[in-house]
């Protein structure tokens, strides 16, 4: 996802990387004009509007805390927290602008509030959500599988969960509500990786410039 971000970050004219961060010392301290810090270093980044973050949990401390201490947006897409991790992204929303999500995709945000209102609209029909993905992804079902069901509880409804591991699938998701006689599927299938680094980006653009509070990818599509 780094090295995505960094990619897809140089096509864009409204976003500007001032450093790159990894877990350990870089062996090239600046890189196509990006200077590159451990995450020992983290303190000594240059100034940022927006820090985002795609590492690992034990990673989320300090850099919420440097985002905290210099009024800098932090979006965040490193799974695996534990609660208190979440409290703190929520603790520090009353003083920051904060967004955490388990998918970046703009498609699966769409995809969230469809499934919320249609599990609304279609009360005791049944719910299922069918996840893919490639042979190497561990969890099961999927952060953006519980997501959808989190969306589909919020509409009413009771999900249930099947996880498919296969191939090289990149992500699919299919929402499936059943009544009488007929059938709704809604989905979502993901060609490559580079969509969750340029929805990242995108969302990056426009937190910048909002107040402090916790948002999601959907309150930022426009």
């Amino acid at each position: 996802m780094g090295q995505a971000l960094l990619r897809l970050a140089g096509e864009r004219e409204d976003i500007a990387v001032v450093a790159a961060v990894a877990r350990s010392t870089p062996a090239q301290r600046v890189v196509d004009g990006v200077p590159h810090f451990s995450a020992a270093e983290l303190v000594s980044v240059p100034e940022f509007d927006v820090a985002i973050d795609f590492s690992l949990p034990q990673g989320m401390a300090p850099l919420l805390a440097l985002c905290e201490a210099r009024g800098c947006g932090l979006i965040s897409g490193t799974t695996g927290l534990e609660p208190e991790q979440h409290a703190a992204l929520d603790a520090a929303a009353a003083r920051i602008p904060v967004l955490w999500a388990s998918n970046f995709s703009l498609g699966v945000a769409v995809l969230d509030d469809l499934v919320r209102r249609a599990a609304a609209a279609l009360p005791g029909w049944d719910c299922d959500i069918v996840e893919s993905h490639h042979v190497h992804k561990k969890d099961a079902p999927s952060g953006t599988a519980l997501t959808l069901g989190e969306a589909a509880r919020a509409g009413g409804a009771e999900p249930r969960y099947a996880a498919l591991r296969a191939g090289d699938i990149v992500g699919e998701h299919m929402v499936q509500f059943t009544g009488l006689g007929e059938r709704i599927e809604l989905a979502h299938r993901a060609t490559s990786r580079d969509i969750f680094a340029r929805g990242a980006l995108h969302v990056a653009a426009r937190l910048r410039d909002r107040p402090a509070g916790r948002y999601r990818v959907a309150d930022l599509l426009s």
